[in-house]
């Protein structure tokens, strides 16, 4: 550590989070639980955040930059009102929006640097989930910056253009990404970037060009003492649960409602808690198409608590992504003890455990395997309980968001160790 800086003492650290929708896993949870850890490490953590605002422990202070919220749940695509724009960062928002880009990252870089340049006196770093907007890369030339990021979202792209139906789609959906190159070329300039699983480290090298001795290796973590099996719940026959905070080709939505009409043409009665909000897509199309609104109970806005009980309550938990850099929701689920079907997307493997020990195993993209092993799970009771055993204690063995935040601390430490961040913080009057 630098000379003059406690190479054990307490770090203030400011944190920034362009979104932070409490139930979306990269966004909302991660932030809640590492900020909250690293609170609780003796750390000072002080979070921006743009709309939807985290919900965070009562003793972080969260500073709010509001954008135009253009993407909100109720009136997502909105253009805003004239007296909506009170900042040249509100212009900029939707003057990006008007060439079909995604503004949010570029625009909330933009607000926390002008927020937080002349406060580089304050704080000893700056820890970065996800947003590697330009105003992240000027804020690093000032004060010692980390990122994290928790999968190339070409990913997403990719996924989303392979489901496109037509050309224009297709052309605006590589408009809509078209911040990605931006994300890519200041992720490729951060001295450190936190990545969640080998898999994505691995992603993010071939697709944003980031090289690999900047990444290091943090998983992220789930509350053993709050996900935890619920034994006096009675499981319900048939009941499937499973997480889906957008209707994306990513999160796979669509192939867990075809593979559950396929077991419920088969005399099964298959129902099915999703957690999440009802939005227009391909998923409430093939609801509207199969009459399955009797079956299918979107839960939103309920306490983590709740969300626990809900897992209690289902025969199997269900990860249809096509793709993750993680799966929060995999692993909160097998904490509590639930039976985990999930497919072999990105790092699911990685995370869940092998095939038959501690998840039942189906191919990402096919509907055929993914009712195949929801079949086999709910035919399996013995399996099935064996599976839910073996799942938690994989959990409660590796993830932890105390050992998250530790391994976070220890790249902190390791960058502000770094000369040239040494020179920053000498003239912030930080050493």
């Amino acid at each position: 550590m630098p000379q003059g800086l406690d190479p054990n003492g307490p770090l203030r650290i400011a944190y920034l989070t362009y979104r932070g929708k409490p139930h979306v896993g990269g966004q909302g949870v991660y932030t809640r639980h590492l900020t909250k850890a690293l609170l609780d490490l003796g750390h000072e953590v002080e979070v921006f955040g743009g709309q939807p605002y985290p919900v965070l422990d009562d003793r972080i202070t969260l500073t709010k930059l509001p954008s135009l919220d253009l993407f909100n749940d109720h009136y997502p695509g909105r253009f805003p009102a004239f007296w909506e724009f009170k900042t040249r960062e509100d212009l900029l928002e939707v003057g990006v929006f008007s060439t079909g880009v995604f503004p949010e990252p570029l625009a909330f870089s933009a607000r926390v640097h002008r927020h937080l340049a002349p406060r580089a006196q304050e704080f000893d770093l700056i820890h970065d989930n996800q947003c590697l907007g330009w105003g992240i890369k000027r804020l690093e030339k000032i004060i010692p910056t980390i990122v994290t990021l928790h999968h190339p979202i070409t990913r997403d792209r990719a996924l989303e253009m392979t489901a496109a139906p037509n050309f224009y789609k297709r052309w605006s959906i590589g408009r809509w990404y078209s911040f990605v190159k931006m994300q890519g070329k200041v992720a490729s300039k951060m001295p450190r970037v936190v990545v969640v699983s080998e898999n994505s480290i691995n992603d993010i090298h071939a697709d944003m060009g980031v090289a690999l001795d900047r990444m290091r290796l943090v998983p992220v973590g789930v509350d053993p003492e709050l996900f935890t099996p619920l034994p006096h719940v009675e499981r319900k026959p048939g009941r499937l649960i499973t997480t889906a905070s957008a209707d994306v080709a990513l999160k796979g939505l669509a192939y867990l409602i075809e593979a559950m009409t396929v077991l419920r043409k088969e005399g099964r009665e298959i129902s099915l808690t999703i957690i999440g909000r009802p939005k227009p897509g391909k998923s409430m199309d093939l609801i509207d198409r199969y009459n399955l609104h009797p079956h299918i109970e979107f839960v939103s806005g309920v306490s983590d608590e709740r969300i626990v009980e809900l897992y209690a309550e289902a025969e199997l938990a269900v990860v249809p992504s096509l793709y993750e850099g993680f799966s929060l929701p995999a692993i909160e689920a097998m904490c509590t003890g639930t039976p985990l079907v999930a497919t072999d997307g990105g790092a699911l493997p990685e995370v869940t455990g092998a095939d038959g020990e501690t998840v039942f195993r189906c191919a990402a993209g096919d509907v055929s395997s993914l009712s195949r092993s929801i079949r086999h799970a709910l035919d399996q009771p013995e399996a099935r309980a064996e599976i839910g055993v073996n799942g938690r204690q994989r959990v409660t063995e590796r993830w932890s968001w105390r050992h998250c935040a530790e391994l976070t601390v220890d790249q902190y430490r390791e960058v502000l160790d770094m000369p040239d961040n040494i020179a920053k913080l000498q003239r912030n009057g930080r050493l």
